[in-house]
């Protein structure tokens, strides 16, 4: 059962972005840091990667665990009502992410997704400049072409 109103969840969820949110800024601001230059959600690119390097031919995407419902992660928690819109809704989240990679791998970009949880809870500066580095690393070794962050094993 929802604990907060009809009108509540309405304004509560209308309030939610879909790009510039907080793990994003994280990320950008520590591969700007490093030296790092790149575009974000453009929208010529298929899918608005979160940050788009066209000097590596690489595209970052940053998801939220709820939105794209990462399983066995403990931030992704399935909502208890109007249970058939989420599970469709996590359905289409997931299909459209596996068809942008898709296209990604296709076009022979490389692809890297952050998990939130990866850079979320205690120690989360520590945790920003692990992802950060290893996603530096990941872009100065062309030969790997995919690469996700995730605190789930």
């Amino acid at each position: 059962m929802d604990t907060l109103s009809p009108e509540n969840r309405h304004k509560n969820m209308s309030h939610i972005r879909s790009k510039g949110t907080k793990p994003e800024k994280l990320i950008r601001s520590a591969l700007w840091r490093a030296g790092f230059r790149y575009r974000i959600c453009d929208k010529l690119y298929l899918g608005r990667p979160d940050i788009i390097l066209p000097r590596y031919y690489a595209v970052i995407f940053i998801n939220g665990c709820f939105w794209h419902a990462h399983e066995g992660c403990r931030y992704f928690v399935f909502p208890r009502s109007n249970k058939k819109f989420w599970k469709k809704k996590f359905e289409r989240n997931k299909e459209r992410d596996k068809k942008v990679i898709e296209h990604y791998k296709e076009e022979c970009w490389r692809i890297c997704v952050v998990w939130e949880c990866a850079i979320r809870g205690k120690d989360s500066r520590q945790k920003i400049e692990n992802v950060t580095e290893q996603i530096i690393q990941w872009l100065e070794n062309p030969e790997e072409s995919f690469l996700e962050i995730s605190s789930v094993f």
